[in-house]
């Protein structure tokens, strides 16, 4: 019953998806100009919460403008962060010092959702998501990278990772959504829902509390932004198209992985934690204590040394 209210609500979504491309105002993600503007300029604001340098860079690719943010060791091994969905880079405001001190970072704006890269074509496949990520990594020359993954991050970087040639070293996936099981708990989720479909600041926060066990750590300035990726963006086909991966999809993933889940998270459960740990051949399951589906806020510390402690088990993070 779950499974079926879940689909006719993402067909509600998608039928007004339909109806915003009447528009005159041409861009996949943005309704108006005036909106996308608004938009970016809180994404902007929410930029700054990084506190460390950062270049942004944008790059053509055969699907569009993919933008990212580079920061961090310029002399470090290669770190690849995928944001979770409608979070946009910047997301990675509570992690990104502690990440940045070992690692270069890579950080993208998914193609199809609120941010500044910018598709040119139609909806991806999964196939055509492989492909663009690998001009992405072949752009800038990256080979055995490490990648972080968070919410819809993760399936991407799972998707990535059961490629037979993948530049691919360490993943970490962080509450990876569709990823291992589908989604938990769909009718407490019903909040989150109703928001793509009749954007408001009560549901939004209403939302915030699902996701979160501490949304009191959510920066406003970051809360802004966000709020205006739901209310602004239109709806996608692309959620539709996340599947969990099949049993030989995950044993072929040799990589050694962590995955990170918050013991409140409504979009992963025990079978998941079950699943991932007898799957992956190379795959530790952690449970997050006190943190929802944004683990990476709710306990950022915990989160970024869990991390660090994986991606450089050499070093120190005692003065982090």
């Amino acid at each position: 019953m779950a499974k079926i209210f879940f689909k006719v609500v993402l067909l509600l979504l998608l039928a007004g998806c339909a109806a915003s491309k009447k528009t005159k105002f041409d861009d996949y993600v943005f309704k108006t100009n005036s909106e996308k503007q608004g938009y970016i300029n809180s994404y902007d604001q929410a930029l700054k919460l990084w506190d460390i340098p950062y270049t942004e860079e944008n790059i053509p690719t055969t699907y569009g403008t993919v933008h990212l943010i580079i920061s961090g060791a310029e002399n470090g091994k290669d770190l690849v962060l995928l944001h979770g969905m409608d979070a946009s880079s910047t997301m990675w405001y509570p992690n990104i010092k502690a990440l940045s001190k070992t690692h270069r970072i890579y950080a993208i704006d998914f193609l199809m959702e609120p941010g500044k890269s910018t598709l040119t074509t139609k909806p991806l496949s999964s196939e055509e998501i492989v492909i663009l990520y690998n001009e992405i990594f072949n752009h800038y020359k990256l080979k055995k990278i490490d990648i972080i993954g968070a919410s819809r991050g993760g399936w991407i970087a799972t998707l990535l990772a059961t490629q037979k040639e993948n530049s691919i070293d360490k993943i970490v996936l962080l509450s990876p959504a569709q990823t291992f099981k589908s989604v938990d708990k769909v009718r407490k989720m019903t909040p989150a829902l109703l928001l793509k479909l009749f954007p408001n600041e009560k549901r939004f926060e209403k939302t915030l509390k699902i996701f979160s066990i501490h949304p009191e750590k959510i920066s406003p300035v970051y809360k802004r932004q966000f709020y205006l990726a739901n209310k602004y963006a239109k709806s996608n086909s692309s959620m539709l198209k996340m599947r969990p991966f099949s049993d030989d999809e995950l044993k072929s993933i040799t990589n050694p992985v962590l995955i990170l889940i918050g013991d409140h998270d409504v979009i992963n459960s025990q079978e998941t934690r079950e699943r991932a740990q007898k799957l992956l051949i190379n795959g530790t399951t952690k449970t997050i204590n006190d943190a929802g589906h944004f683990l990476s806020i709710d306990q950022s510390k915990i989160v970024n040394e869990g991390i660090i402690d994986f991606l450089n088990p050499k070093k120190t993070n005692s003065n982090l």
